[in-house]
C-alpha cells in the first residue's frame, strides 16, 4: 500500500523506456517505492532500464506490452495485477511522429493516433478496472501542452494528446469516490539531456522536473499538474488568442 504521504510502494509503468517515466520512478524509489513493473515492447532498451532500477536495490519486473495491440492488454496487464496490488500506474507511452512526413503518409498519422490515443484508452480502462478491483491506487497520465490547442507544426501529435487528456479527465470523474484517482500531467516541451534551457523553446522542462512535479502532485492529491507551473496561466492566455495571431507565434 502507498505510504501516509500518498507516495507509492509499487509502480507499474506503461511505456517502460520513457525518459520521463524512468526519472519519475527513480525519484519515487528514493522515496520508498520497492516494486516496479516496466511494461513495453521487449527490447534491449527495456532490459537496460530494468537493470538500472535493479541497481538501486529495487524488485523490478518486465512485461511485454504493445500499445498497438489492444486485444492483448487485458492479458498482459492481468499478469501484473495477479502478482499483487499496484499503488501507482504511470501511463507514459507515446510517439511524437514526424508531422511533415505523416501529413503525406496518412497511415503513419493513424499510427501516431492509435498509439497515443486508442492504445491509451484501452490500457487506461484495463488499468483503471484493475485498480478499482483492488480498491485503491493512482493512475498518472502523461499528457502534453501540445493538446491544448492545435499548432501547424504538430497538430497530428497534438490532436492525439488532446483526446488523451479529455479521456483521462473523464476517467478521473468516473472513478471519483472509488478509492482510485487519476492525475493528468501536462508538461511543456521536454528538453533532452544536455540541451540548455537557453537553447530550448520558452516554458520548456526536463524529465527530472516533471518527476518532481509528479511527486508533489501525488502528495497533494492533485487532479492536474502543469510543468512548469507557469504553463497553466500561459495556456489560459493563449487559448483565447485569435487564430490569426496564434498561428504566427513561435510556441513551446
Amino acid at each position: 500500500m502507498q505510504d501516509a504521504s500518498g507516495l507509492p510502494r509499487s509502480i507499474l509503468v506503461l511505456g517502460g523506456t520513457s525518459g520521463i517515466a524512468l526519472a519519475t520512478v527513480h525519484r519515487l524509489i528514493a522515496r520508498g517505492a520497492r516494486t516496479v513493473w516496466l511494461a513495453g515492447r521487449p527490447s534491449p532498451a527495456l532490459e537496460r532500464a530494468a537493470e538500472s532500477l535493479r541497481s538501486l536495490g529495487t524488485d523490478v519486473h518486465t512485461v511485454a506490452f504493445d500499445a498497438l495491440d489492444p486485444e492483448s492488454h487485458p492479458t498482459a496487464l492481468g499478469k501484473v495485477f495477479a502478482e499483487g496490488d499496484i499503488d501507482l500506474a504511470l501511463l507514459a507511452f507515446g510517439v511524437l511522429g514526424d508531422q511533415a512526413h505523416d501529413e503525406r503518409e496518412p497511415l503513419r498519422a493513424v499510427e501516431v493516433a492509435a498509439t497515443n490515443y486508442t492504445g491509451a484508452v484501452s490500457a487506461g480502462l484495463v488499468t483503471a478496472a484493475a485498480l478499482q478491483g483492488q480498491g485503491h491506487g493512482s493512475l498518472v497520465v502523461l499528457s502534453s501542452i501540445a493538446g491544448e490547442r492545435a499548432r501547424r507544426d504538430d497538430f497530428i501529435y497534438g490532436s492525439s494528446k488532446a483526446g488523451l487528456d479529455v479521456f483521462a479527465q473523464g476517467l478521473g470523474d468516473a472513478l471519483y469516490g472509488t478509492g482510485v484517482r487519476v492525475m493528468v500531467v501536462r508538461p511543456g516541451f521536454v528538453r533532452a539531456r544536455g540541451v540548455r534551457r537557453a537553447d530550448a523553446p520558452p516554458l520548456s522542462t526536463t524529465p527530472e522536473e516533471v518527476a518532481t512535479a509528479v511527486e508533489l502532485g501525488l502528495r497533494r492529491g492533485s487532479e492536474t499538474v502543469w510543468v512548469p507551473g507557469t504553463l497553466r496561466a500561459a495556456s489560459a492566455f493563449l487559448r483565447h488568442l485569435p487564430r490569426a495571431v496564434f498561428r504566427r507565434l513561435p510556441l513551446f
